[in-house]
C-alpha cells in the first residue's frame, strides 16, 4: 500500500458522511499517473503555490492602495487568511482539508492589479464582462503554464468559481471557502480601516460588536464558531440567525464607509486611467504582448487575451508599463 493509497483509507475513516474523498474525485480534463506520496487534492493544492499567478499575489492590491505601514493586507495575505480560516472550519466539521485547501489558495489567482477597482475596469472593457472568480478559473485551465493550464480537479475547479458569485458550491469544502472568503476579508479589511485611520473604533455600530466582539480576534473567533455549531452534522454551512444577520450589517457598513464611500476617489480614477490606456495600446499593438497572450489572441480574440494578460498584472507591473508606454523618459534642454 502506498502513501497516498493509506491517506485516501484514513478519509474513509475520519471524514463526515458528506465530506468530498479523494478517491472519488471527478478527476482532470487530462488524466495523470497517481502520485504515491500525495492524494490528488494534495497535489493541486502544491500545483497552485508553485505557479506564476500565486507568486504575484504578494504584489496585488487587497484594498488599501500602496500602503506606507507594512502591515496592510495584500492579495497574497488575504488568501492566506482565507485558507486559515476554510481549514479551522473544516478540521472542526470533519471535511477535506486538503481540497479546502487548494480551493482557498487558488480562489484569488484571476484577481486583477488595483484590486477591485481594476476588476470594474476590466469589467467594462470586455464585451461579455469580467469577474474574478470566473478569471481565477480561466487562470487555471487555461493560462498558466504557457496555455496548458494546472490541470486540477474538477472539485477545485469548482470551488475556485464559485467562491464568489451566483453559482453555488458543489461541495462542503468549497462552502467553507466561500465561507472564509467573507469572514477573512470583513474583519481583516477593518482592521486595515482601522490601521490607517480611515476608521475609528467609536464608527463601528455598537449593535455589530455586541453580537461578534469588540476586538479582531473576538469577531473572527465568533464568526468561525457560529459557522462550526450552525453546521455540524448538516452537509451544508450555515451561520445562525443572529451572527448572519450582524455579519451582514457588519458588511454593510464596509461597503458604505470603506468599500464605496469616496475616500479613495482620486487614486482609483488613477488606476482606472492606467488601464484603460494600457487595454487600448495593447490592443492595438498585441503583438508587443508576451508570447503566450499573442497566441491566445489568435484563438479567442485580442480583446480577451489583452484582458488576460492585464488581470495577470501586479500593480506596480501595471504601473511600470503605463510609464514605460506614456510617460517621456527624459525632457529636452532649454
Amino acid at each position: 500500500m502506498t502513501i497516498r493509497e493509506r491517506l485516501e483509507r484514513q478519509e474513509y475513516l475520519l471524514l463526515a458522511p458528506y465530506a468530498t474523498r479523494s478517491a472519488e474525485s471527478d478527476g482532470r480534463a487530462v488524466p495523470i499517473t497517481p502520485c504515491d506520496l500525495r492524494t490528488d487534492f494534495q497535489r493541486d493544492r502544491d500545483r497552485i503555490i508553485h505557479c506564476k499567478s500565486f507568486r504575484r499575489l504578494k504584489f496585488k492590491t487587497q484594498v488599501f492602495l500602496s500602503p506606507e505601514g507594512d502591515h496592510y493586507r495584500t492579495r497574497l495575505t488575504h488568501t492566506l487568511e482565507v485558507a486559515q480560516v476554510a481549514r479551522t472550519i473544516a478540521r472542526a466539521l470533519r471535511l477535506n482539508e486538503d481540497l479546502t485547501e487548494a480551493i482557498a489558495l487558488g480562489h484569488d489567482l484571476g484577481h486583477t492589479p488595483y484590486g477591485h477597482i481594476g476588476e470594474r475596469t476590466l469589467d467594462s472593457l470586455l464585451p461579455e464582462g469580467f469577474r474574478h472568480n470566473e478569471q481565477s478559473l480561466r487562470v487555471v485551465e487555461r493560462l498558466e503554464n504557457n496555455g496548458s493550464g494546472l490541470n486540477l480537479t474538477q472539485e477545485v475547479r469548482d470551488g475556485i468559481l464559485t467562491h464568489s458569485g451566483k453559482k453555488l458550491p458543489s461541495t462542503p469544502e468549497a462552502e467553507c471557502v466561500r465561507r472564509a472568503d467573507r469572514i477573512a476579508y470583513l474583519n481583516h479589511d477593518l482592521d486595515d480601516a482601522l490601521r490607517s485611520g480611515l476608521l475609528r473604533d467609536s464608527d463601528i455600530p455598537s449593535e455589530f460588536l455586541n453580537v461578534l466582539g469588540h476586538t479582531h480576534g473576538e469577531r473572527i473567533n465568533t464568526m468561525i464558531s457560529d459557522v462550526v455549531s450552525a453546521s455540524e452534522g448538516l452537509p451544508h454551512l450555515y451561520m445562525s440567525p443572529a451572527i448572519q444577520e450582524a455579519t451582514d450589517g457588519l458588511r454593510e457598513f464596509m461597503f458604505s464607509r470603506v468599500y464605496r464611500n469616496g475616500w479613495r476617489d482620486p487614486e482609483e480614477a488613477r488606476c482606472d486611467y492606467v488601464l484603460r490606456h494600457l487595454f487600448e495600446y495593447y490592443c492595438e499593438h498585441p503583438g508587443e504582448m508576451p508570447e503566450e497572450f499573442v497566441m491566445i489572441g489568435y484563438q479567442d480574440g485580442t480583446e480577451r487575451s489583452v484582458c488576460d494578460f492585464l488581470s495577470c498584472m501586479t500593480d506596480r507591473y501595471a504601473t511600470r508599463k503605463f510609464t514605460t508606454l506614456f510617460a517621456p523618459s527624459s525632457f529636452p534642454a532649454f
